[in-house]
């Protein structure tokens, strides 16, 4: 399968966008999960503000249950491009507060890194957090607007978003609100794969098709590992697999792959019938996960 160049106007949208982030707000950063769209988000960072070490610093929340791969590849991307990284992890957030972790077959710590983050936002004074949510992703992302506004909780208000005609970006908040901004809101996964592709852009080797120890529940494809009791019946098995999308160990399901490089995946991607979130088990919690998660302070 041929795939057309990417489209440019998306870059430069993109590098506007970091443009105008800086431009209008006094301590950005950009948030860093390990995973192809915020990757992205760096390459694009380090072009918009060429030949300058990018002015804006990366903020990891550290659950605790990432996949080793994706910490490995984090940092050696900072150290190579000389970045800012500040890391916050849930696990410290849970002792220091005393908050209760879920248990059970389906226990994770996702719904508790809005509380993580929300922390390091008042702690550093962030009054815009970057991130690499897509409008083709999921229903509640497609609402975002590319400056969205949070109030001083954290939360996410429909009523509350301004209206962005002629690419007019309107960042001005009260002291203690501050503004998720999304500088690939408009690009699909198709187009960030392309990117990746034209820009030789490396990535953690989920991405592409790779046997690991794997098992079965609900008919989606767990990665064993210690965060996740298997049930009596319940066996691992070696199988080769991918990942679409990365998140933690205990909710991101692999995808049965022989897809070892870009085109691969980009032909795979082309023929699914199931969206790139149909492979995290936390989005399948309930119709409203991500609207809820919006809700409480995270994306």
């Amino acid at each position: 399968m041929k795939f057309s160049d990417f489209p440019r106007s998306l870059e430069n949208e993109a590098i506007y966008i970091f443009r105008e982030t800086l431009a209008q707000f006094e301590r950005p950063v950009l948030l860093f999960s390990g995973g192809k769209d915020s990757i992205t988000l760096v390459h694009l960072m380090l072009r918009a503000f060429h030949p300058l070490v990018p002015p804006i610093p990366l903020l990891h929340i550290d659950t605790g249950h990432n996949f080793p791969e994706a910490l490995r590849f984090r940092d050696e991307l900072v150290e190579k491009y000389q970045l800012t990284l500040h890391v916050r992890k849930v696990e410290d957030t849970i002792r220091e507060k005393g908050l209760q972790e879920e248990t059970g077959k389906y226990a994770s710590r996702n719904a508790l890194q809005a509380v993580t983050l929300l922390d390091a936002i008042e702690e550093f004074k962030f009054d815009a957090c970057i991130g690499g949510a897509r409008r083709d992703e999921e229903k509640a992302r497609a609402k975002e607007r590319i400056f969205s506004v949070r109030n001083d909780f954290g939360e996410w208000d429909s009523r509350r978003q301004r209206p962005e005609v002629f690419d007019i970006l309107n960042g001005r908040i009260h002291p203690g609100e501050n503004v998720r901004v999304f500088p690939i809101s408009n690009w699909t996964e198709l187009d960030v794969w392309n990117y990746i592709r034209e820009e030789g852009i490396a990535l953690p080797s989920l991405y592409f098709a790779h046997e690991r120890e794997v098992f079965y529940r609900d008919g989606l494809i767990w990665p064993v590992s210690d965060f996740v009791r298997l049930s009596q019946d319940e066996s691992p098995e070696r199988k080769v697999v991918r990942f679409r999308t990365v998140g933690d160990m205990t909710c991101t399901a692999a995808v049965d792959s022989q897809a070892a490089t870009i085109d691969l995946v980009m032909e795979e991607i082309a023929a699914a019938e199931i969206s790139e979130r149909g492979a995290r088990i936390d989005d399948k919690r309930s119709e409203a996960a991500m609207e809820l998660r919006k809700q409480n302070g995270y994306f």
